[in-house]
């Protein structure tokens, strides 16, 4: 018999090494410490909002707000109070199901976990998955007989959780339209209550809940949840104050496709942009002597739920950071803002094999042919012809392919950070994105080569933007005296 072998190519590295960072990253705290992790090799300095902060030409900074949001910059070695801006902004957020503040649920013999939607997610797609949790916890220490509270990253690895589906046998019509209730049909079990009057003392702990600190939510969970939330922070139960959890799918990420050519992966939307553009930035800040503006990353959770947040980017987070750096001069921030540009990054919609008809006809991105400028003409998105011209210029010497966007006129248009941004300070932006399917799954999909075209573009940007700025006139434009007469043409009958 004849015996054929396909040899797939090999994936990118910097598609797997992004891979790595979004199973690491299965919550805005767990994303945020990763980018923290690059930035601490890289040789950043960590700032804290409450201090004085003494910026050096060519120094390189970052400082994170509420552990789920981080700006990191670095000054170039020609800036000066009045020069640019080079910002790349992303989201840390995604949408997912979180434990409530008070999840204890015993229902029909099962321990249940009462949960929260966040976002809009497709959430048939989170039942009947092994779900883990991960996010933060906040925890009493006490050394030397003073108690302060402290944050934890906390992540538990292991199948606590999951969101049974009903049969189709009690369910004939599920096919026909798959509906439930996000109340009552959302609650993950957790284990089953006859276990627990079998279990040992040891094993159940009863009176972990009598333990807690009057301050403690513990009393509104089960105390085995407790356990094993206070046992991933590092702490006895007694010590756990409260926390902050997302439920997360413990299927690994992975590259699929015949050639490799796709990525399957969570939380693609936006960590893809997240990981890319802190990439970009940090392989950019090695050589800052000859550069005039702050290059930036701004990660900013909340995106999913609209940003009006203390660390979401329609919050005074961002416009706080560069009034700060721009220093006190009369006008300098403004100045800046002239002569600045944020690359609003989040993913964009690929074209559907099986729902092509869901696309506007002349706009139908492709994965694997480069990221996405996202247009809308009532500013769903921040684009316009001038920062558009930007970009591409920037892709064309970068060698980078770019796609566009429009919605049908006839269907809902998303929205991201970016005309916030551009409407909070009025800055120009471009929204752009690499495209991917499934958006809001569970499990994504987007384009392997995607990964490393869009680096190399945000490198572009970093390293070239305020060259290319110089060559844009816009503003400084005479105004037209009177208006052109109509050029007169002929038509031949």
């Amino acid at each position: 018999p004849l015996v054929f072998i396909i040899k797939m190519a090999a994936p990118a590295k910097e598609a797997v090494d992004m891979l790595h960072f979004i199973d690491n990253a299965a919550s805005p705290p767990w994303a945020v410490n990763e980018v923290r992790v690059k930035l601490d090799a890289a040789g950043f300095t960590h700032l804290i909002e409450t201090d004085d902060w003494d910026l050096q030409p060519s120094g390189k900074y970052y400082f994170v707000r509420n552990q789920t949001s981080v700006i990191a910059f670095a000054v170039g070695g020609k800036w000066q109070p009045g020069n640019g801006f080079s910002i790349v902004a992303a989201h840390t957020d995604s949408p997912c199901l979180r434990i409530k503040p008070r999840s204890k649920v015993k229902k029909e013999g099962y321990l249940g976990v009462a949960l929260e939607c966040y976002g809009g997610g497709l959430w048939h797609t989170w039942f009947d998955r092994d779900l883990g949790l991960s996010g933060r916890a906040t925890v009493r220490v006490v050394e030397d007989g003073n108690e302060t509270l402290q944050h934890r990253l906390v992540k538990i690895d292991q199948p606590i959780l999951r969101v049974p589906n009903l049969a189709i046998h009690l369910n004939r019509g599920v096919n026909d339209g798959f509906k439930f209730n996000k109340e009552t049909h959302l609650i993950a079990a957790l284990g089953q209550a006859e276990s627990l009057l079998n279990a040992t003392p040891a094993d159940s702990n009863p009176k972990a809940e009598a333990k807690a600190d009057p301050l403690s939510q513990a009393p509104h969970h089960h105390p085995e949840l407790i356990m094993l939330i206070a046992q991933a922070a590092g702490v006895a139960p007694e010590f756990l104050c409260d926390f902050e959890l997302c439920l997360y799918d413990l299927q690994r990420c992975s590259v699929g496709g015949i050639n490799n050519e796709f990525l399957f992966a969570p939380r693609l939307d936006n960590l893809n942009s997240v990981f890319c553009s802190t990439e970009a930035f940090v392989a950019t800040c090695d050589d800052l002597a000859a550069e005039p503006n702050i290059r930036m990353i701004a990660h900013f959770d909340h995106e999913e739920v609209g940003s009006r947040s203390a660390q979401g980017a329609a919050g005074a987070l961002l416009e706080h950071t560069l009034r700060r750096i721009a220093g006190p001069s009369p006008g300098a921030l403004e100045r800046s803002i002239a002569k600045s540009m944020v690359v609003s990054a989040d993913m964009a919609h690929a074209v559907h094999m099986n729902y092509a008809e869901k696309h506007e006809p002349r706009h139908l991105p492709q994965m694997n042919l480069g990221p996405v400028i996202k247009f809308n003409a009532n500013q769903r998105y921040a684009t316009n012809a001038v920062t558009a011209m930007i970009l591409r210029k920037l892709a064309k010497d970068a060698d980078v392919p770019i796609q566009d966007v429009v919605v049908r006129q006839d269907m809902g248009c998303g929205s991201t950070i970016g005309p916030i941004l551009a409407g909070g300070l009025g800055m120009p932006t471009v929204d752009i994105g690499n495209p991917q399917l499934s958006m809001h799954s569970i499990r994504e999909m987007c384009g392997a080569h995607d990964v490393s075209k869009a680096i190399a573009l945000f490198k572009r940007f970093f390293t070239c933007f305020p060259a290319e700025l110089r060559n844009v006139h816009v503003d400084d434009v005479p105004a037209v005296s009177g208006q052109p007469a109509a050029k007169q043409v002929k038509h031949e009958q």
